[in-house]
């Protein structure tokens, strides 16, 4: 099996919103704002090889959007979803399956792409593997999360009738349960940041990585208290994170990091002051 780090790009979100209840001055120091509050985060997706199969996970926010949609986000950087497939050898026809963290505009804009006047699969060989509760979640959403549910990124997926659904535990309620993908990849859940959402734990190199998604966007967001305003439900997201940073801990996970501007991967340990960084390094050094 083969990991390798597909970068879509960067965009900015305000850093307030990033880091909830954490005054200014604590977390401007962790990720320093612009001049508009705004911190620079990244669109890190992952490829994983693994026998005939090109497993993308994640998809970046895409280029489809408007310039007034652009305008909100402020996508910079040299990095795109396709330049940095073509540095792995690949092209978007060699992806065999896009698998979905969750379905928020930043990561699955990029599985869908406008021709002339109609949107398709950016990856038409693909499967497009999300989960039922998300789905629905999705499709159907609250007004505080609408924003961030496009049916434009949606909607065609299932049109296409390359959507399909993993399984999904009986109960989510009780924390980060789990189902098998395949040989090495098995599927955690957690809700507080949106319904349903998956990270997808890896083994690698007799190692245990697990792609962090929204559960946890940076190194900046270890500590419990520090959780996002974007979070639908952030005790939630508080309890998660407790239990699964005191499993990394105990158990020397990687944890890969999708939105940290600067690491791409990570591990934890116990301090006095709970659970702390260990040390952060690039994917290709494992």
């Amino acid at each position: 099996m083969k990991l390798t780090v597909i970068n879509a790009g960067y965009f900015k979100l305000d850093g307030g919103a990033m880091f909830g209840v954490v005054p200014k001055s604590i977390w401007s120091k962790l990720n320093p704002p612009d001049e508009n509050n705004m911190c620079s985060w990244a669109l890190r997706c992952l490829l994983i090889e693994e026998g005939d199969r090109k497993i993308l996970i994640d998809t970046g926010m895409g280029n489809k959007q408007d310039a007034k949609f652009f305008g909100h986000y402020y996508m910079h950087g040299d990095d795109s979803l396709e330049k940095s497939l073509q540095q792995a050898g690949l092209t978007t026809d060699d992806i065999t399956d896009v698998f979905l963290t969750h379905l928020h505009f930043d990561h699955c804009g990029g599985a869908i792409k406008k021709e002339g006047d109609n949107l398709v699969p950016a990856f038409k060989n693909a499967v497009y593997w999300s989960n039922e509760l998300h789905w629905q979640w999705a499709v159907e959403p609250n007004a505080r999360e609408k924003a961030s549910f496009l049916r434009e990124n949606i909607i065609p997926i299932q049109a296409s009738e390359k959507l399909k659904f993993v399984a999904t535990p009986t109960d989510l309620t009780t924390g980060l349960g789990e189902v098998i993908f395949s040989e090495n990849i098995s599927i955690r859940f957690a809700n507080g940041h949106t319904s349903a959402m998956m990270l997808p734990q890896i083994t690698y190199k007799g190692k245990t990585l697990v792609y962090m998604a929204d559960l946890l966007p940076s190194t900046g967001h270890i500590p419990l208290p520090y959780v996002m305003a974007y979070d639908m439900y952030p005790l939630t997201t508080l309890d998660e994170k407790k239990s699964f940073l005191q499993e990394a801990a105990d158990n020397n996970y990687i944890l890969f990091l999708e939105h940290d501007p600067v690491n791409e991967c990570c591990t934890v340990h116990q301090t006095d002051k709970g659970i702390r960084l260990k040390e952060t390094f690039k994917l290709a050094d494992i």
